[in-house]
């Protein structure tokens, strides 16, 4: 369930939040879903327990999740994920770049949109963030 690359240029943390965020995103982490303690994670991955401890931190962060003290950490309800609208316009503009870049190599818009309609059929049913936001 839980992988890291010990030779990816990710650091390990980032590959822990994305893999845990790629999880929720796909269903794998249905809402509630209580996530491995940082000991048995660190201990899984043969990572340092601060490392995990500063993902789960990050994934608090984000939204993502929330922890309550003596129980563990939770996945949060759809509905209660709060992004910050901040980072939102940093993936926005991580997003134009790759357009733009894929059409300075001739990929088509066609193509452009079917590339992201495959990334939202990985990851579950489209959800509208814009209310959230709201």
């Amino acid at each position: 369930m839980f992988q890291v690359d010990m030779k990816s240029r990710k650091s390990i943390y980032e590959q822990v939040v994305d893999n845990v965020k790629e999880l929720i995103v796909t269903g794998l982490l249905p809402a509630e879903s209580k996530l491995p303690s940082v000991r048995e994670l660190s201990r899984t991955l043969t990572v340092n327990p601060n490392t995990i401890q500063k993902a789960y931190r990050e994934l608090e962060h984000q939204g993502f999740i929330y922890t309550v003290n003596g129980r563990g950490s939770f996945v949060k309800e759809r509905e209660e994920m709060r992004f910050d609208e901040k980072r939102i316009g940093e993936v926005s503009e991580d997003l134009k770049f790759a357009v733009r870049e894929l059409m300075f190599m001739g990929v088509t818009s066609d193509e452009v949109k079917e590339k992201v309609d495959e990334v939202y059929g990985e990851g579950g049913e489209e959800v509208d963030h814009r209310k959230e936001r709201e």
